[in-house]
């Protein structure tokens, strides 16, 4: 096994009669049960996720004071800039503000920071740069801005207006911004998912009162205006920033996915072709095939071109910039990979008795721009949290990505004196720091661990939503489990356990090096095809065995079936 396995819960006689009252199959009902749905109104609103279920978006901080400004600078005929992070999230943000209010009226530019040249977020440097090419009395600053206060207060005393739309944790001292709409900041006025939105839902929600206030004002413009052609990029955003899919999430991804495969944007219908995505759009498409190619310009250089591929006109103009994206992406993929087999390499040089509880490694030749997908990878692989850091002039720049129970930015506050600075949340850091303190981030790092996670096994868990039989592996309980989709953060796909199985035929060989297994298994009633993906011979089951599984439907040649993609495995019985 390389998991530990963890079944979510036993027995299924609650879960018939909760199928009964939904209207589902019961392992539908078992697997809604598992993400909290509990009464038949949560059900109804998991199972229809509707727009008008949204809550008044002047029920989030500060949203009648940035309403109230923007309105003063449409009237006036001022012009504003939306500065915006570089990832998707900040850049479908600035894309979908940018489009909808330029449309309805306002003049607005737009400003996303150079990762290497500029840094993260409302940083001095940026700003300057920002106003140097757009003059500006008015900053919309997106998906940043929460920890600017000493930028913030300087651009106050210029007499430039900020007004911050942002998810992100709040920094102390509070950003003293014209208004912080951010639902981090107040109280929650009985909304109790509205801290969990992202910056594409909060850039929505703002649209949405933009409408609603130029409506009571009697603007022409707005009175025929229709927010929901925008919730294509609204889907890029809450998908990539892999906010919880649950709740007002849930009801914008799902709205948004279906804007997003019907979409007629020419560098979304570009970007969907270079990218093979297919008719209908899933979130796994999103995050694997449309993010990575969006997010990697930005990664490596300048994200302006991601930014115009989104509000591009001409299929021209976004085949151009499609391509210019594809090529950042291998470029980027390239990085990742010889970064991670170094750091691999080094990890494995100390073997497993020497592991460390927190992997710290950096070199002043990685790229910083993809450090962080690194960290997130080593961190899955080994189950520890992770930092990995690259060259940022003379000193290191990293990223880290932690595991339950460890709190990486509160240890990181500990280790301030090694640091030049650092930031984040719990799950997730950045640090900067000269490279002789690495060694001594390690090992403070280290000790920290072993005192907060003195007794957590180090395999990684598996969570498996039910016990369940081949014989229900049919296509029409496919087809009930897809409406748990959009499947993402916060709702999983359904991994269920298949005990007692033995093989059914000789496993066959896949792929063009043999690198995947195809085997047909058997409980003794029924067969089924199941996958396993890079797998070496040593690893294949044999004997009785139990699978942890993915049941997913397999299209081939117009013929659809049940496949189960492999998880892992263990002896019959195991523990």
């Amino acid at each position: 096994m390389k998991y530990r396995w963890q079944l979510c819960s036993e027995g299924d006689s609650s879960a018939k009669v909760r199928a009964e009252e939904w209207g589902v199959s019961p392992l539908l009902a078992h697997c809604m049960m598992n993400r909290g749905v509990d009464s038949p109104s949560r059900a109804r609103a998991f199972l229809s996720p509707r727009l008008s279920d949204l809550s008044d978006p002047f029920l989030l901080p500060d949203m009648q004071k940035a309403v109230v400004r923007l309105f003063r600078a449409r009237d006036e005929g001022e012009t504003l800039t939306a500065f915006g992070d570089y990832d998707v999230d900040g850049l479908s943000s600035v894309a979908l503000l940018a489009l909808a209010m330029r449309e309805l009226g306002w003049k607005l530019n737009c400003y996303i920071p150079h990762r290497i040249d500029e840094g993260y977020g409302l940083s001095r440097d940026a700003i300057e740069n920002c106003l140097r090419q757009h003059p500006t009395r008015l900053v919309l600053a997106v998906d940043c801005g929460s920890t600017s206060a000493a930028v913030v207060g300087e651009l106050s005393e210029k007499g430039v207006d900020v007004i911050v739309l942002d998810h992100h944790q709040i920094g102390s001292p509070v950003p003293q911004a014209l208004a912080l709409v951010n639902p981090q900041a107040g109280p929650q006025n009985g909304e109790a998912d509205s801290r969990a939105l992202c910056s594409a839902g909060l850039a929505f929600k703002l649209l949405h009162a933009l409408v609603k206030e130029g409506r009571q004002r009697g603007c022409p413009q707005m009175a025929s205006f229709d927010v929901r052609p925008y919730l294509d990029l609204v889907a890029l955003g809450t998908v990539a920033d892999l906010v919880p899919l649950t709740g007002e999430n849930r009801i914008l991804a799902a709205a948004g996915l279906e804007c997003l495969s019907r979409s007629e944007r020419a560098g979304l219908v570009a970007l969907k072709q270079k990218a093979r995505v297919g008719p209908i759009v899933k979130a796994q498409d999103v995050s694997f095939l449309l993010a990575p190619r969006l997010n990697a310009a930005g990664r490596l250089e300048s994200a302006s071109a991601s930014l115009e591929m989104l509000m591009c006109e001409t299929a021209l103009e976004a085949s151009a910039l499609v391509e210019q994206l594809e090529g950042s992406n291998r470029s980027r993929q390239e990085m990742e990979r010889e970064i991670a087999a170094q750091v691999f390499q080094r990890i494995r040089a100390r073997g497993s008795e020497r592991m460390d509880r927190v992997i710290v490694e950096g070199d002043p030749a990685w790229h910083i721009g993809v450090v962080g997908i690194v960290a997130a990878r080593v961190m899955r692989e080994f189950n520890r949290p992770t930092i990995i850091c690259g060259g940022d002039g003379a000193s290191l720049r990293g990223s880290g990505r932690s595991v339950e129970g460890f709190d990486l930015v509160a240890t990181l506050h500990g280790c301030a004196d090694l640091l030049s600075s650092h930031g984040g949340h719990a799950m997730a850091a950045g640090v900067s720091l000269l490279p002789e303190n690495l060694d001594a981030l390690r090992s403070r790092l280290d000790e920290s661990a072993r005192e907060a996670l003195p007794g957590v096994p180090l395999a990684p868990a598996l969570r498996l939503d039910a016990s369940s039989n081949l014989f229900d592996m049919t296509l029409r309980q496919m087809e009930d489990l897809e409406r748990l989709q959009p499947i993402g953060q916060g709702n999983p796909p359904v991994q269920l356990l298949f005990p007692g199985l033995r093989l059914h035929r000789a496993i066959q060989r896949m792929g063009r090096e043999g690198q995947h297994a195809k085997l047909v298994v058997t409980d003794g009633v029924c067969t089924a095809e199941a996958i396993m993906w890079q797998v070496a011979d040593a690893d294949l089951p044999h004997d009785e065995f139990d699978l942890a599984a993915a049941p997913q439907i397999n299209e081939y040649h117009g013929r659809r079936s049940v496949q189960l993609k492999v998880l892992d495995w263990r002896r019959a019985g195991g523990e």
